[in-house]
């Protein structure tokens, strides 16, 4: 059976930006959370699925995607969790067998599943490929199996952006908004509700 890309769900963030009363990714969006909204995208590509994170989301995760598939950082007696760059290794290590792998930040609910599929095929003929909205560069980001050993190799809080400057990076275009919309701040949070509550009424309407 030939392997697929992976979604990598890049949840170990300390999301220090976000004031809010919770951790951001705890916040509610409808009935799930953020967290569970993104994981639950992921899911519905049909794609295998990672979820980095750290103790206090791990039976949350653990909840939608296979124990195993949940990369906790920073647990017991290890290390502090680290940057972007140590969250994608572990998550890329943890599906070391993959086709590619897309990085998806946790804090991004709004991403479509057929988004995510369409990068994924890009895959196929790019070495690193990416969503775009109306020419903005968005998430999620795939990097195909042939840069394994230098996604193995990132550390630190820079990611993967040296990767996405080396290699000719390929747009793919999408009509999706939620590939620019993260979540830093309560503000952030107040547009993912009211983009949220739009679509569940036209999708109820």
């Amino acid at each position: 059976m030939k392997s697929l890309p992976a979604v990598v769900v890049l949840g170990a963030g300390r999301g220090s930006r976000y004031l809010g009363p919770r951790h951001k990714l705890a916040e509610p969006l409808g009935s799930h959370s953020i967290l569970s909204h993104t994981v639950r995208n992921a899911i519905a590509t049909g794609l295998p699925v990672v979820v980095v994170t750290t103790p206090a989301f791990a039976d949350e995760a653990a909840g939608l995607v296979a124990k195993r598939d949940v990369v906790v950082l920073g647990h017991g007696t290890g290390p502090a969790p680290g940057g972007m760059g140590d969250s994608i290794a572990a998550g890329v290590a943890a599906r070391s067998g993959a086709a590619g792998w897309l990085m998806l930040p946790a804090d991004m609910p709004m991403v479509q599943p057929l988004t995510l599929l369409a990068v994924a095929n890009a895959l196929s003929h790019h070495a690193v490929a990416y969503a775009q909205l109306r020419g903005q560069r968005g998430h999620p980001v795939g990097f195909g199996a042939e840069l394994f050993s230098e996604l193995m190799r990132l550390s630190g809080e820079e990611g993967a952006r040296r990767l996405v400057a080396r290699y000719p990076a390929h747009p793919v275009d999408v009509e999706d908004p939620g590939v620019l919309q993260d979540m830093d701040t309560e503000d952030d949070l107040a547009s993912l509700r009211a983009r949220w509550h739009q679509r569940a009424n036209l999708a109820a309407g």
